[in-house]
């Protein structure tokens, strides 16, 4: 029970303040430009992600920059992404199922070793997406007790007196039994723009570093709607106003619009020994997020004869603000034996240490001040683990992967079912060491849940499944 309140609490502290909703900014928010994508390299996905001591591609300005020094030819490479997420959710014992998935280029790179007379010199240019921001949710469920949206929003502001489910006094007849239903759709990615470089700084030890331009989008479409199926509320909710008779519909629609730009710096390191064996080391300094944020709230009410409108303008505004998400610590290791690699790493992030930061523009320091002490008390650290294999068939040119990810929630005392995990496999071809084309594939698992308002009243409990594939193809001049 208390993991289930801790669970309630971080996703709607502060998602209003002074008015129903001024504001949207809220954990959840920070979680999700600090959590980690899945990356853009087919390879890597179908090792389980464990790429930190290899990187001996382009794809090293991702993973470790340090994998750019052990390039001998230059190197072109990109690909494609598909994305499908998967909710099953329950609502009053009423289940339902939704999807929403996403086709994009994923990833252009360019390598560029520089002849030198000792050691190795290579830079990188490189385009990637490194998060996917595809969600979807969708319930409907009847409410049999004594509580609504319409019954919280009275409280905190004027959307159910300006659509007139209240009286002159903030009176409202509403006291629950309604069939609620609505649904969530996320889209968006994160880009990043890459210059990379290595270097060779004495015998099979390399140390590279890349500076990212950050850009991206993300839209949330919420739709909610409140109907009265059993006609319980079919006197005037306003007296002697006949217009409000007969409640059929309450209906309210918020779009979230981030156009997202920012940068941040990566620091590796990469020792190989006799071949065989290859160790990793990276330092993911934080990112700065710089978001400007769009917040659109509309709706209606409908009675037997009459259809009340909300004036959207009351309620939707523009803000700015900055997200800084905390250093990633890494550290891997490979070993390859008659051409089986087992590769393993592990990834430290203190959440705890995300924080929201304003430029001046529509969000108070009070505001934010409140938001990073909730982010302190809720969130914590953890420790991401990556493993992956791959066997090459030596008279095929055919490399066989497969792998797990293992991402636990970054929120405390959240039992194991809300940790993401992820089964990974893939295929690889290579042509006289010139033409790859590598075919990657993850498929993710794990559970939450949501709070259409209050506390365990209107709530949703989620099976999230995602699948994602991933072609690239590679040629070394």
């Amino acid at each position: 029970m208390n993991s289930l309140i801790s669970k309630f609490s971080k996703l709607f502290c502060f998602t209003m303040l002074f008015s129903a909703f001024t504001f949207a900014q809220n954990i959840n928010d920070a979680l999700r430009l600090a959590t980690p994508g899945l990356g853009s390299n087919a390879r890597a996905l179908g090792m389980g992600n464990s790429y930190i001591s290899l990187s001996d591609d382009a794809s090293a300005a991702y993973f470790n920059p340090a994998g750019f020094g052990l390039l001998k030819r230059i190197e072109f490479s990109g690909g494609l992404s598909y994305q499908n997420v998967s909710n099953s959710t329950t609502f009053f014992n009423e289940s339902t199922d939704y999807s929403n998935s996403k086709t994009r280029l994923d990833r252009i790179s360019f390598a560029f070793p520089f002849p030198t007379t000792r050691g190795s010199l290579v830079f990188g240019l490189s385009y990637h997406n490194t998060k996917d921001l595809t969600g979807a949710m969708k319930f409907n469920g009847y409410n049999g007790g004594n509580t609504s949206l319409i019954q919280d929003l009275n409280t905190d502001g004027n959307i159910p007196y300006d659509l007139f489910l209240t009286d002159d006094k903030y009176n409202t007849p509403f006291n629950g039994k309604l069939q609620q239903s609505g649904s969530i759709l996320n889209s968006g990615g994160i880009n990043n723009w890459t210059f990379s470089g290595a270097v060779e700084v004495y015998k099979n030890v390399f140390v590279g570093a890349n500076i990212n331009i950050i850009t991206g989008t993300y839209e949330s479409n919420n739709e909610y709607y409140e109907d009265d199926v059993n006609g319980i509320y079919q006197a005037n909710i306003v007296e002697n106003d006949s217009r409000t008779k007969d409640f059929q519909t309450f209906y309210l629609n918020r779009i979230i619009n981030w156009d997202l730009s920012g940068w941040d710096a990566k620091l590796g390191f990469l020792y190989q020994l006799k071949n065989n064996a290859r160790f990793g080391f990276t330092v993911q300094f934080p990112k700065t997020y710089h978001i400007e944020e769009n917040f659109d709230v509309s709706g209606y009410s409908q009675f037997l004869d009459t259809r009340f409108n909300l004036n959207s303008g009351d309620y939707s505004d523009k803000v700015k603000y900055d997200v800084v998400t905390p250093y990633e610590i890494s550290a891997g290791f490979s070993y390859n034996y008659a051409g089986l690699i087992i590769s393993a790493e592990g990834t430290l992030i203190d959440y705890s240490q995300t924080e929201f930061d304003h430029d001046g523009e529509g969000l108070t320091t009070t505001y934010i001040n409140n938001i990073n002490k909730n982010i302190k008390d809720q969130l914590t650290a953890v420790l991401n683990y990556n493993i992956g294999l791959e066997y090459t068939i030596p008279t095929a040119g055919i490399r066989l992967r497969t792998g797990f990810i293992m991402m636990p929630s970054a929120y405390k005392n959240d039992p194991s079912e809300y940790d993401k995990k992820y089964f990974t496999a893939g295929i690889g071809f290579l042509t006289d060491e010139t033409i790859g084309i590598d075919l990657g594939y993850a498929h993710g698992w794990w559970k939450d849940f949501g709070d259409n308002y209050g506390t365990n009243v209107s709530r949703t409990l989620q099976d999230i499944t995602t699948d994602k594939v991933i072609v690239s193809a590679t040629y070394r001049f």
